[in-house]
């Protein structure tokens, strides 16, 4: 009787050990996200959510849980996206089929869009700059401000290519990509938007 006393408590003593420990390892999982969940989570702040997590989720072990990184990511994706198109329109710039108003459109275009590259590069440079210190909304402003002023020039690109003079395929091939550039820039500004929000109450 006294053996299968012990064993019935031994038992119930184990099972207690395994739910506690299945339920603190059920906390720290809801509690620490993994890199990937942090990205999706954090993308909802976004106004492309879906290519947001097309263009992230393959840094997410770069990111890891970092709101820094992943803001500082989103805008060397946007430089890297809007550079290939500036050398896209530099290619298109340079056809002998375009002349009058489409062909100053696209000139227009490779002026803006080279803007908006250096503006990114910019941005990222002062990203770089931030601590949790006095400075920081100072430089968070900064970052803003030229992330917010490469977003214009994608859209004033966009505005040359407004009404139905232009070329067909021109401008279907030049505003697809120049749109596709700008909601990858604007999802950047909004994870910017989101760091300095979240860590604007660190700053003395």
């Amino acid at each position: 009787m006294a053996t299968t006393v012990r064993l019935v408590s031994l038992l119930l003593m184990n099972l207690v050990i395994y739910m506690s420990s299945t339920a603190q390892c059920s906390i720290t999982k809801h509690a620490d996200p993994n890199p990937a969940e942090f990205v999706k989570s954090s993308c909802r702040a976004t106004r492309y959510p879906v290519l947001c997590v097309h263009s992230l989720l393959a840094y997410a072990g770069v990111i890891h849980r970092s709101d820094r990184q992943l803001a500082m990511t989103a805008l060397s994706v946007s430089i890297s996206r809007t550079r290939s198109s500036a050398l896209f329109l530099k290619k298109m710039s340079k056809a002998r089929s375009m002349k009058g108003r489409e062909w100053r459109a696209v000139q227009d275009c490779v002026e803006t869009i080279g803007d908006s590259v250096e503006r990114l590069k910019q941005s990222v440079r002062e990203l770089g700059r931030t601590g949790l210190g006095e400075d920081f909304a100072w430089h968070m402003s900064n970052v803003q401000t030229w992330v917010s002023a490469a977003l214009t020039d994608d859209n004033t690109c966009l505005d040359g290519f407004a009404g139905s003079a232009m070329n067909g395929n021109v401008k279907s091939d030049i505003t697809e990509r120049v749109i596709h550039v700008a909601q990858v820039t604007s999802n950047a500004l909004a994870l910017v938007n989101r760091f300095a929000s979240t860590h604007a109450t660190h700053s003395p």
